[in-house]
């Protein structure tokens, strides 16, 4: 059972990237999947996360209308399309499944079972 996140890089600020999270020896399709990230010095902040169902979608109020979080069920992967991006943004960022009810996802990073290495995002000019 693994996940990866990809996706990251350097960005300048308004800039957009999207980030991948690849599941191998299970289906993305049966957990939710939770987007966290940590800063250096800050604590991890759950930034967005959807529910197995996809009914229940979770954005932090720092991304809300600039993030969005999607499936690929024939691909196995999740997404999450960032626009406008800040250098607030910059921060290490995981993903993480999380074997929930059909019409739940937590933003608290307490609540998932597997975590995958984070991807580095940076946003400078």
């Amino acid at each position: 059972v693994q996940l990866q996140a990809s996706g990251g890089g350097l960005v300048q600020p308004g800039g957009s990237l999207r980030l991948s999270c690849a599941a191998s020896g299970f289906t993305l399709r049966d957990y939710a999947i939770g987007w966290f990230r940590q800063a250096p010095g800050k604590e991890r902040e759950g930034v967005s996360c959807t529910s197995r169902s996809d009914r229940r979608i979770y954005y932090a109020d720092s991304v809300k209308g600039r993030f969005t979080i999607s499936r690929d069920n024939a691909k196995n992967t999740v997404y999450l399309q960032m626009i406008s991006l800040k250098p607030e943004d910059t921060a290490v960022y995981y993903c993480a499944a999380d074997f929930a009810s059909y019409n739940y996802c937590s933003r608290y990073g307490s609540e998932y079972d597997y975590w995958g290495r984070g991807t580095q995002v940076t946003v400078s000019s």
